[in-house]
C-alpha cells in the first residue's frame, strides 16, 4: 500500500465504510475491470490491479488501521516544525522512513549496469469457482484457468529486442522511484519516464512492445478448504502473476460460489434440513428417520405434542470448523397435510374434532388483538 493513494476513493466507498460495503464495492468493480472481460485493454488491466491493491489493504483490519493512521499523519503534508518543514527544520524521505510498511512484498534488488534496480512484486490475480454444496462442506480440489501477466518469452522480460539490452533510467538512476517534495517531506512515487521499471528500452521487443510482459494463460489446481461459504474470497499466496527482476509472485484470490442443495441448507456452522411428519406423529411422538449430508440417516426422537416447526439438534453433523470441531444438524419438523383422505380418515377426524371441541387455538390471539 502507498500513503499517497486514496484506496477508499478507488473503491468508491466512504472512509468509515463497513467491511461488507468494501467487499461489495470490490466485487462489483472487479467484475467490471477483470482482464478476462476486457481482453487487450491495458487501462482496464491497470484499473483491476489498482482495485485489487486497494481491497488487499482495506479488507485486512490490521493493514487498514496502519493505512488510516499513516494517511492521517502523512497524507496531507505530515508534521510541520517551526520552520514549516519536518520536525527540527530538516527534510527527509518518507519513503525511507516507512519503507518497511509500504513496500511489503517488494522483493530484493538486482543490479543493471552497476546500478541497483528494485524488484517488483507480481500483480494479484482473481478468479471465481462454483462448487457443489457438498464440496463446499467437505472441501475440494479444483482446476482454475488463469490469465495473467508473465515475463515476455521473446525477450525474457527485459522489454528489449533480441541482441540488445535496456539501459538504466537516468531520471531515477534505476530505482524506478523519484522523490517529490511536499510540506518538508520527500514522497517517493513511480518514475514517469520508465514507469517504475528503472530501465529504458531504446529498441523495444516486437512481441511485448517494450513492456517486458505478456499475457499468458495457465491452469492450476487449487485446494478449496472444507466449510467455505458462498461468496467467500480465498487467498492463495504466490499463485498470482510472476514478479519482475526477481520479485515475488502476486497472490491469487478465488471467489467461491456455492450451488444450493435440494435438501440441506446452512446457518453459520450448522446444516439445516426440513423433515415432514404426520399429525399423529407430532401429537403422539415418534422416532423419525432424518437424512444427513453424505452419510447414513439418523433416528431422531420427536417428543409428544410437538408444534409445527419444532427444531431439534443432531450434534456434530454440521460444518467442519477451523478448530477441528463440527457444527450441528438443525432438524425442523413440519406437519404434512395429505392432499386427499379417505372416508374412514374423514370420519375419524370429525370424531377427533368433537373430542377436542373445548380447545380454541385462536382465542388468545383474538383477545390480544383487542388490547391495542
Amino acid at each position: 500500500m502507498a500513503v499517497n493513494k486514496d484506496y477508499y476513493k478507488i473503491l468508491g466507498v466512504s472512509k468509515d465504510a463497513p467491511a461488507a460495503d468494501i467487499k461489495k464495492a470490490y466485487r462489483k468493480l472487479a467484475r467490471q475491470y477483470h482482464p478476462d472481460a476486457n481482453k487487450g485493454d491495458v487501462a482496464s488491466e491497470e484499473k483491476f490491479k489498482e482495485i485489487s491493491e486497494a481491497y488487499d489493504v482495506l479488507s485486512d483490519d490490521k493493514r487498514r488501521k496502519e493505512y488510516d493512521d499513516s494517511r492521517s499523519v502523512f497524507g496531507n503534508g505530515g508534521f510541520r516544525g517551526p520552520t514549516g518543514g519536518a520536525p527540527g527544520g530538516f527534510n527527509f524521505d518518507i519513503g525511507d522512513l516507512l519503507g518497511g510498511l509500504f513496500n511489503r512484498g517488494g522483493g530484493p534488488t538486482t543490479t543493471t549496469g552497476g546500478r541497483s534496480t528494485q524488484a517488483r512484486r507480481g500483480a494479484d490475480v482473481e478468479s471465481e469457482v462454483t462448487l457443489k454444496f457438498s464440496d463446499s462442506i467437505d472441501g475440494a480440489t479444483v482446476s482454475l484457468r488463469l490469465t495473467s501477466d508473465t515475463p515476455c518469452s521473446a525477450c525474457s522480460g527485459t522489454g528489449a529486442k533480441a541482441g540488445t539490452t535496456p539501459r538504466v533510467c537516468p531520471t531515477c538512476s534505476g530505482t524506478g522511484q523519484v522523490s517529490r517534495n511536499q510540506g518538508g517531506f520527500a514522497f517517493s512515487e513511480p518514475c514517469r519516464d520508465c514507469k517504475g521499471r528503472g530501465l529504458l528500452v531504446d529498441d523495444p521487443c516486437p512481441v511485448c512492445h517494450g513492456s517486458g510482459r505478456a499475457a499468458s494463460s495457465r491452469t492450476i489446481s487449487a485446494r478449496i478448504p472444507a466449510g467455505v461459504r458462498d461468496g467467500q474470497r480465498i487467498r492463495l499466496k504466490g499463485k498470482g502473476a510472476s514478479g519482475e527482476r526477481g520479485g515475488p509472485a502476486g497472490d491469487l484470490y478465488v471467489v467461491v460460489h456455492v450451488s444450493p442443495h435440494p435438501v440441506f441448507g446452512r446457518e453459520d456452522d450448522n446444516l439445516t434440513v426440513s423433515v415432514p411428519v404426520t399429525f399423529p406423529e407430532a401429537v403422539l411422538g415418534a422416532e423419525i428417520q432424518v437424512p444427513t449430508l453424505g452419510g447414513m440417516p439418523v433416528t431422531v426422537k420427536l417428543p409428544p405434542n410437538s408444534q409445527n416447526g419444532r427444531v431439534l439438534r443432531v450434534r456434530g453433523r454440521g460444518v467442519l470448523r477451523k478448530d477441528g470441531t463440527k457444527g450441528d444438524l438443525l432438524v425442523r419438523f413440519e406437519i404434512a397435510v395429505p392432499a386427499e383422505i379417505g372416508e374412514d380418515a374423514r370420519t375419524a377426524l370429525k370424531k377427533y374434532q368433537e373430542a377436542t371441541g373445548n380447545h380454541h387455538p385462536r382465542a388468545e390471539l383474538l383477545e390480544a388483538a383487542k388490547g391495542e
